[in-house]
């Protein structure tokens, strides 16, 4: 398996979501900007790709801005959609019973690294 560090663990503070715009290829091999959620919970590290499954659009209502005033669920800011934070499925708003793609993420010597996906490393 192909891992790619993103950042060190100790960079992402609990409960608080962190975007990262990585590259990756599409269908016809171009590298295209693939927009990521990162979220630490306690031990456990949760990821999405940054698109509401309603629009399209990013989540964050402002730059890194991703969680509704409880702080328990990610909204989309475009249409207010509401998304558990384990599962991704939409429990509130225009696109309930659709769900949120889940990025693997895996924790290697402390590094944050994204898992199962071929990215173009830049340079």
């Amino acid at each position: 398996m192909t891992l790619y560090a993103i950042c060190p663990l100790s960079a992402l503070p609990s409960r608080q979501p962190r975007s990262f715009v990585l590259l990756r290829r599409d269908a016809e091999g171009q590298p295209r900007p693939w927009p990521i959620v990162v979220i630490r919970w306690g031990k456990h590290l949760l990821g999405y790709e940054n698109r509401c499954p309603h629009a399209g659009t990013n989540l964050d209502w402002e730059r890194g801005q991703f969680l509704d005033s409880s702080g328990t669920r990610l909204q989309c800011g475009k249409h207010g959609a509401l998304f558990d934070l384990a599962s991704g499925a939409c429990i509130d708003g225009p696109c309930v019973g659709a769900a949120l793609t889940p990025v693997a993420l895996v924790i290697d010597e402390d590094e944050v690294c994204v898992a199962d996906v071929e990215l173009v490393e830049a340079g």
